[in-house]
């Protein structure tokens, strides 16, 4: 057995990232995208190899592919490898390059999706290929998903696949997808490689005040705009209290012993300032939250609407459910409803398990000098979808990341960019974990 992924595979990662980036998959939310360009892509990609993809649809368009690679030890649990072919939206005049170009100029991949995440879309195919060639198989089954609309509401992909086609996931234990074993620097000279094992909720909600419409120029006690506002104004301003999980207790620990720091957790906000610029990885993931989003109220400017309505991203921690709940029931008090625009659970992956050991000696090996640490995601991912198969997800899409490179600004952000050695280096680190997990 070939010992890494071969030249052709390196050649191949930049050249799929490229190719899906410029494959328009904008996703603008309620059902305004059309993958199935960049699922046949994928498609292709896996039949050229010999791998048997299947292309499914809940909508006309929206299309998901799912393929299984069988490996040698047939009492082995399968394992999951999933990304999405959808992107966010892109102003074309906001960027240097156009967002759609794939272009590679200077040693880096541009474009919407280098980085979330058509660039794990390509070291998947990159990989899978590689052992086709050179006659590779796994220990156990991989089963790889391309879907469609995780940057919305993921009711065409990962959504439809779990409730609808839960029998092409059978065996599948533990799943791997995006946001993870990314170089980060501390402006130290620490490069950190964090490996997500765990998620918040996500608690996207729609509040609604009702009031007595009228006049501008009248007394008017009873104001949507005004209660709306005062319920904003107390989530914002809402200071959550502290919610440590074992993926957040065990980042604090590893990165306090990192730093030679006593790792007290009893006064977690003094801790995260010890830690400098790495008490990124974690400031956002010790406390629930929501952020007003949106407000829409009113149609012209001497009428009192009788109603008004606000948007709030709200996330919460796993276990946090229920606070957030009583929270908000609070916060926004007896003359503003609130309700779910989209509710997803939270998830919690064990950060002792053989397959993250996997993980982090995968990372080692071809980084030894980084150091992997455990971290939970603020936001998230297909996992949430997929763990209704029980499926326990992993955040891993490895990528060793120059000094003053913002991996995640590029997260939606204008002039998304991958470095062409990262997708390299993700190729090698990639393939080394899957033929050892």
């Amino acid at each position: 057995m070939a010992e890494q992924a071969d030249g052709q595979a390196l050649d191949e990662v930049v050249m799929f990232t490229s190719d899906l980036i410029r494959i328009d998959t904008t996703n603008r939310g309620g059902g305004d995208c059309q993958e199935r360009p960049a699922a046949e892509y994928a498609a292709a990609r896996l039949a050229e190899a010999g791998i048997e993809p299947t292309l499914l649809e809940r909508t006309k368009g929206r299309t998901n592919v799912v393929a299984r690679i069988e490996g040698t030890d047939p009492s082995a649990d399968a394992l999951l490898l999933h990304g999405h072919l959808d992107v966010v939206p892109a102003e074309a005049a906001d960027w240097t390059v156009h967002p759609f170009s794939g272009e590679i100029r200077d040693g880096v991949v541009w474009g919407r999706g280098a980085v979330d995440m058509k660039n794990m879309d390509a070291m998947i195919l990159a990989v899978v290929r590689a052992w086709a060639r050179q006659g590779v198989r796994p220990r156990r089954d991989i089963v790889i998903a391309f879907t469609a609309d995780e940057e919305a509401s993921a009711e065409d992909g990962s959504g439809f696949l779990a409730d609808r086609h839960a029998a092409l996931f059978e065996g599948c234990t533990e799943g791997v997808s995006e946001s993870g074993a990314f170089t980060f620097h501390d402006g130290a000279g620490r490069q950190i490689y964090p490996l997500s094992a765990g998620e918040r909720g996500t608690a996207w909600l729609k509040l609604t005040a009702r009031g007595r419409a009228g006049h501008g120029s009248k007394v008017n006690t009873d104001n949507a705009v005004t209660r709306l506002a005062a319920a904003i104004t107390r989530i914002g301003e809402h200071e959550w209290p502290l919610r440590l999980t074992p993926t957040v207790r065990a980042a604090l620990t590893e990165l306090a012993a990192l730093y030679g720091i006593e790792p007290d957790l009893t006064d977690v906000d003094r801790l995260l300032d010890k830690l400098g610029p790495a008490a990124r990885l974690v400031e956002s993931t010790v406390r629930n939250s929501a952020n007003p989003t949106m407000l829409d109220a009113g149609y012209k400017i001497n009428v009192i609407p009788g109603e008004a309505v606000a948007h709030v991203d709200g996330r919460y921690l796993p276990g946090g459910e229920d606070e957030f709940r009583d929270t908000l029931d609070l916060l926004t008090g007896p003359d503003v409803e609130w309700e779910f625009h989209h509710h997803e659970v939270a998830l919690q992956a064990p950060v002792d398990s053989a397959t993250f050991a996997r993980m982090r000696a995968a990372v080692e090996e071809f980084a030894p000098e980084g150091h992997v640490v455990p971290y939970c995601m603020s936001g998230g991912t297909d996992a949430k979808q997929f763990s209704r198969l029980g499926i326990t997800g992993y955040g891993f899409t490895p990528l060793k990341l120059p000094e003053g490179y913002d991996y995640n600004a590029m997260f939606h952000g204008v002039d998304e960019r991958v470095p062409v050695e990262a997708l390299h280096f993700g190729v090698r680190v990639l393939d080394r974990f899957l033929r050892t997990a």
